[in-house]
């Protein structure tokens, strides 16, 4: 399968530069794979598709403010760190730019009040300082931090929201790229399909007889690498790590046996729920890394239905999209949602596959 097969045409005016007033008034549009439909709604109207005895899968991972700005200590030059994985208490994967400014042994200082070294040390002082430590696959610099205090208090004090790079407007709430059930600290993005639930949507849903699973992947690397391949098979997935508790698989075996549908909220919720089910739908309580990669052809074991957002053409995730229906109803799909003048991406309205 080719890499070409999952391109569609976008206007740029469509990416949406910033979440709604009101989270749950975005758009949805819900395809009926059984009926061959396509009926667009608001986003408060997903409840009307969930029966009593479903179950809705939300990740309750947190978005941690991992863009750092800073500089070189010895130089002054400007460096930028994306924070990815948490390797230890001190040290993180990370993305840098620029790389050649990076080297093993620089030096990087954050949260200073200028970029000018000190003239008696010749360098720069700040609140926290990160030191190149290893280079590694496809670039990314493992860095140590060094810090007095509590490491993530300094981050929520000195790090901005990791926007995706197609996102140029300034984000004034950092809320509003969390969800309203963020939980768990470790995301470099957000999972998008989930900003769009209010606490009092929710709540209906519960009341309809809906139950709500939580489970956690902390969205990392993938996210910000494109696919090069032609071959999608060549593709290389990096690993996210997951978890799943007991009660969450307890009320997914249970949707499952009392023959309820499971319902997932998002890529990565799903590519958690297949990572741990088995054959019969079942899955167990686990937490680990995974690094499945679903595209067209894949046999979904525990998912049944997905809430997701549009995505962008060629990515993992509008593969994964397209696994669970027919590819090309999926790019039919897109058409009408550019037509109809859908917004697309993170801040972008919603689709709901039945």
């Amino acid at each position: 399968m080719k890499l070409s097969d999952f391109k569609y045409d976008l206007p740029q005016e469509l990416i949406a530069q910033d979440p709604l007033a009101r989270r749950s008034e975005s758009r949805l549009m819900v395809l009926d794979r059984a009926k061959g439909t396509i009926q667009h709604r608001h986003f408060y109207d997903v409840i009307d598709y969930l029966n009593p005895g479903d179950c809705l899968v939300i990740n309750d991972t947190k978005v941690i403010p991992a863009r750092l700005m800073g500089f070189k200590e010895d130089t002054g030059a400007a460096i930028e760190v994306l924070l990815l994985k948490r390797k230890d208490d001190c040290t993180w994967e990370t993305l840098v730019k620029p790389g050649r400014k990076a080297r093993v042994g620089a030096r990087i200082v954050f949260g200073a009040e200028s970029n000018i070294p000190d003239e008696i040390t010749g360098r720069i002082t700040g609140k926290l300082v990160g030191e190149v430590i290893d280079i590694v696959e496809e670039g990314n610099r493992f860095i140590r931090f060094e810090y007095e205090g509590i490491f993530e208090e300094i981050l929520d004090e000195l790090g901005q929201m990791p926007l995706p790079p197609y996102i140029t407007h300034k984000l004034e709430d950092k809320s509003r790229y969390q969800t309203v059930y963020a939980k768990h600290d470790g995301s470099a993005a957000a999972p998008t399909a989930g900003l769009h639930f209010t606490n009092d949507l929710l709540r209906q849903i519960e009341e309809k007889g809906v139950k709500i699973a939580r489970v956690t992947l902390h969205v990392g690397l993938g996210t910000f690498r494109p696919v090069k391949e032609e071959n999608i098979l060549d593709h290389h997935m990096h690993s996210e790590f997951y978890m799943i508790d007991e009660d969450t698989a307890e009320i997914i075996n249970s949707t499952k046996d009392h023959g309820g549908r499971i319902i997932s909220v998002g890529t990565t919720s799903t590519r958690t729920l297949e990572t741990a089910g088995n054959e019969m739908g079942h899955v167990r309580a686990v937490s680990g890394w995974t690094d499945i990669f679903i595209y067209p052809g894949y046999k979904f074991k525990v998912v049944d239905s997905l809430i997701t957002n549009f995505h962008l053409p060629e990515s993992t995730l509008l593969m994964l999209v397209s696994a669970l229906y027919d590819r090309e109803k999926i790019l039919e799909a897109y058409e009408e949602a550019v037509r109809e003048r859908y917004r697309f991406f993170s801040f972008g309205d919603a689709m709901l596959i039945i």
